[in-house]
């Protein structure tokens, strides 16, 4: 018996152990949920429509809650405590606020519907991949969130008594207020909440349609912000009669700028009740339709174990070997931010809303929105490109989809509305860098004809180029008015047009080819001597003085550069980094000054132009082991298990995707072109599986080999591709057929 007792103990130890190495175990979603990384825990699928998110960044009217309750432009922020509800649809890693909305709140006792008194203050908070809990203390109500792709479902575990749940439609993180609301029957709610003005930009608003049911008839349901009694006609159908009988009925129908639904229950102890919401951006039949198909009657748990199961399977497309539990924390924690946005906006059906427009159109594949591109155009896309080849081609014909319904590629496009943010024309080094690796299932002539527009058109006309006329013509963006972010807008066009000439050359177009190369030149005409910076340029054609190359640190207003300093962007210029090399006066003063930046802390890790500073210093013979000591130390220091476990905002998996390259040892330092830039890996082995569609193997393995014995981080000595040795540069398509990579390292340099 006793033997018997041991064996079972030893195998279930060993079941356990076993379950803990599923790459969803490794996750810790409360990393950057702190420290501006406006992440949150909330329940969501891969690349889902819908996320279920607790709401805690509002206080409580006596201010004995929270009353310094910490917010940006998240739903939820590590420090908060006050709970007023699960919101539905949110946005991660994002710097500006909107959506989340729709909240949804379980309370106990006599109704109070002003979210300052209804919300509690809660304890045992846990989350994984597609789950959420925590434990209200002001209700003794257990929590639960989980979702699938367009559904969210909660769970409330309540005590004995009178319990209330509650449908908050008048607070959010939008800046639009409207709603409306109709009563389908005592289970079930169905209606429309306006979302938008993302970043302030007054039109960019859309309609969320939602259908919200409950698996239990309630005692008593109504509406709060009452209105009087409004009549409206019915209609029944009459089985005997073989017609509709009209009828009159009352306060079915709400609408207005803070209004919300009640459901009251008697519960036993212990009482489960699951509320589940469907959600669409085209219709509230739609809504009804995504709920159905997705849910079908299924409870909770087997909706958690699905939405775990799609996790596993995609984050399992990396394998990680050796390192430690923390580094695979924060590699799988990365993998998981980087696959929520961009996120699916089409309907079970297919259909989605018109970019900029407004007709429902319908797609066959996946319809993707949330594109980010002045972040992601630097990385995620190249980790899309190699590891979820499938959705980077669905994200590539959804922007050649949105170039055919609005006229113009997406520059940061938000559920069908152009929002505007940032500055360049991101799209265009996403499109040629996915061609030039090989996928190329998508109308190359169709998406140079939109590049080729963005590029040339004139600035009055030109939404992703406003200031093209002055670049066309002088071969820069002069300063025209104190803070218009002149030297950054010019930046990214010329790494846009480097993409662009590459991909004219590619396609036989000689001359457009030599046009767009010699604009992308054009960064020398900012460069001064004197300051050894980027320098903004009046235009009259003389630098802007007086001059700091250290103004605008920690966001601070700054002629000419945006949300930096000069030094965040004079090394960024990763298309033609020998002629920066010649304008700085050689390989040793563009070194020094290089290492300079990281020496007194001008280098700023949550800044996307100069994020891929320290693999610059990988283009110069015997100076790669400062890009391998830096990056160590980059990751060790800014990328941990802690809340504040990222160097700022997400970006929508920038930041994440920049580790998760810098870990497997190579890095896209230059959006665009096919190449990568080599480091030296976190992990001993890394097995990233392939999809055969796309590449000639089913996977890439990257191996670390100690030479002298030691472990951990060590210095290059040398690296083979396939059976062949290479150097710290090294070609995507080359890389995918060899498949291979193995590093030889050495615990100090030199030896």
């Amino acid at each position: 018996m006793k033997k018997t007792l041991i064996t079972l103990l030893a195998g279930f130890f060993a079941f356990q152990f076993l379950q803990a190495q599923e790459p969803a175990d490794y996750v810790n979603p409360f990393i950057g949920t702190t420290n501006f990384g406006t992440c949150n825990p909330g329940a969501v699928c891969p690349n889902g429509m819908m996320s279920v998110v607790p709401f805690n960044v509002m206080g409580s009217a006596d201010n004995t809650y929270d009353k310094d309750a910490r917010w940006w432009s998240t739903p939820y922020e590590y420090t908060n405590s006050f709970f007023t509800g699960f919101s539905h649809v949110n946005l991660s890693g994002v710097g500006c606020p909107d959506l989340g909305s729709l909240l949804l709140m379980p309370t106990t006792g006599k109704l109070d519907v002003d979210y300052h008194h209804y919300g509690s203050k809660y304890e045992k908070e846990n989350a994984s991949p597609g789950y959420y809990t925590i434990s209200l203390t002001k209700y003794n109500i257990l929590a639960e969130a989980t979702a699938t792709p367009r559904t969210g479902l909660a769970r409330f575990t309540f005590p004995k008594g009178e319990s209330n749940i509650l449908l908050n439609l008048g607070e959010g993180l939008t800046n639009e207020s409207g709603a409306f609301m109709r009563r389908v029957s005592d289970r079930e709610v169905e209606g429309m909440k306006v979302l938008g003005t993302f970043c302030y930009n007054p039109q960019a608003v859309f309609p969320i349609y939602f259908v919200m049911r409950v698996n239990k008839a309630p005692k008593t349901t109504g509406y709060w912000k009452k209105q009087r009694p409004m009549q409206g006609v019915e209609a029944e159908w009459d089985k005997d009669q073989g017609k509709y009988k009209l009828y009159t009925k009352y306060n079915r129908d709400i609408a207005g700028d803070d209004i919300g639904a009640w459901f009251t229950f008697d519960t036993e102890e212990g009482e489960q009740i699951e509320v589940a919401m469907g959600v669409s951006f085209v219709s509230i039949e739609n809504a009804r339709e995504n709920l159905d198909k997705e849910q079908h009657g299924r409870h909770f748990e087997a909706i958690h174990q699905e939405a775990r199961q799609r996790w596993n399977d995609d984050l399992g497309r990396i394998q990680v070997e050796g390192g430690t539990k923390e580094q695979k924390t924060v590699f799988y924690t990365g993998l998981y931010h980087a696959l929520i946005h961009p996120n699916i906006l089409q309907d079970v059906n297919g259909q989605y809303p018109q970019m900029e427009g407004d007709k429902i159109l319908t797609t066959e594949g996946d319809r993707y929105t949330v594109f980010s591109l002045w972040d992601t155009y630097r990385n995620l896309h190249q980790l899309m490109t190699l590891v979820y080849p499938e959705r980077q081609m669905d994200m590539i014909h959804t922007m050649l989809d949105m170039y055919k319904e609005h006229g113009w590629l997406p520059k940061w496009e938000l559920y069908g509305r152009e929002t505007l943010t940032m500055e360049g024309d991101p799209s265009l080094p996403v499109i040629v860098d996915t061609w030039m690796k090989g996928l190329r299932d998508f109308d190359i002539n169709l998406a140079y004809e939109a590049m080729y527009k963005s590029a040339t058109t004139a600035g009055k006309d030109n939404l992703m180029r406003p200031d093209n006329d002055d670049y066309m013509s002088r071969g820069y963006v002069p300063l025209r008015e104190q803070y218009d972010n002149s030297v950054s807008h010019a930046l990214e066009y010329y790494i846009a047009d480097y993409s662009l000439s590459t991909l004219a050359k590619a396609l036989g177009k000689k001359e457009d080819a030599k046009l767009f190369y010699d604009r992308s030149m054009g960064y020398k005409h900012y460069y001064c001597k004197e300051f050894g910076t980027l320098r903004p340029i009046l235009p009259d054609g003389t630098f802007y003085s007086p001059f700091n190359p250290r103004q605008g640190e920690n966001f601070e207003p700054n002629p000419g550069f945006h949300e930096g300093s000069a030094w965040n962007y004079t090394f960024y210029v990763p298309h033609d980094v020998m002629g920066l090399v010649k304008l700085m006066g050689g390989k040793k003063k563009f070194v020094d000054k290089l290492q300079m930046v990281f020496d007194e802390g001008l280098y700023d890790p949550a800044n996307e132009p100069d994020i891929a500073y320290p693999y610059l210093f990988s283009y110069f013979k015997g100076e790669e082991w400062r890009t391998q000591k830096l990056v160590n130390e980059l990751l060790a220091k800014h990328f941990t298990t802690k809340p504040d476990g990222l160097p700022g905002n997400e970006d929508t998996g920038t930041m994440s995707s920049w580790a998760i390259f810098s870990m497997m040892g190579f890095y896209p330092d230059c959006p665009g072109v096919p190449e990568y830039t080599l480091t030296t890996p976190t992990f001993d082995k890394i097995t990233i599986k392939l999809d055969p569609k796309y590449y000639s193997r089913d996977r890439l393995v990257i191996e670390k080999v100690h030479e002298d014995g030691g472990s951990g981080f060590g210095f290059i000595d040398t690296v083979q591709m396939g059976d062949k040795r290479c150097g710290y540069r090294i070609n995507h398509n080359d890389l995918v057929k060899a498949g291979t990579l193995t590093f030889k390292v050495k615990s100090s340099v030199g030896k």
